[in-house]
């Protein structure tokens, strides 16, 4: 989605929203630097932020000096962008950074201080992606190492059923 010209309402507390723009990016993000420090990012925009190497000196630089409310975290929200409601997603296969995410038009909600957490889980997309499949290889093996098991265990109920019945 395209950078909205208008003026956003934070989905954490109702203030007005600021744009910040982030240099390198021609971009702007929409921050809320009057209630709770939030950051809302339009579709795909997040992607260019969450690694370490990436550049957020523009985003720092407002944040400096300010203290922010906490948001009410059980509250529901809703997209500033489209007005759809927001879904709660972890960040990573680590489950400990939780955003909002809306599934209509891909915009991305994160309290204050999330995308420095983001920024500090993994070093780099590829750490992020191989730490997923690390933790499906584990699941699956698991998975393949219980169905072995079960196997062995209804082979050998099976030989003692025959064995006491007379069967086998």
């Amino acid at each position: 989605m395209k950078d909205t010209q208008e003026t956003l309402i934070c989905p954490a507390c109702g203030k007005d929203m600021d744009k910040v723009k982030m240099s390198g990016e021609g971009l702007f993000l929409d921050v809320c630097l009057k209630g709770c420090g939030g950051i809302y990012f339009d579709n795909r925009e997040l992607e260019k932020f969450d690694e370490k190497s990436e550049c957020i000196a523009n985003l720092v630089k407002v944040y400096e000096g300010k203290t922010f409310k906490e948001a009410d975290q059980t509250i529901g929200r809703v997209c500033p962008a489209c007005g759809s409601n927001f879904v709660k997603n972890f960040t990573s296969i680590r489950r400990e950074i939780e955003i909002d995410d809306c599934y209509s038009c891909g915009g991305k909600f994160l309290d204050h201080g999330e995308l420095e957490k983001m920024r500090g889980e993994y070093e780099n997309t590829r750490e992020r992606v191989n730490d997923v499949v690390q933790c499906f290889g584990l699941i699956a093996g698991k998975e393949a190492f219980e169905t072995e098991s079960t196997r062995r265990r209804k082979s050998l109920a099976n030989k003692l059923f025959l064995g006491l019945t007379g069967l086998g």
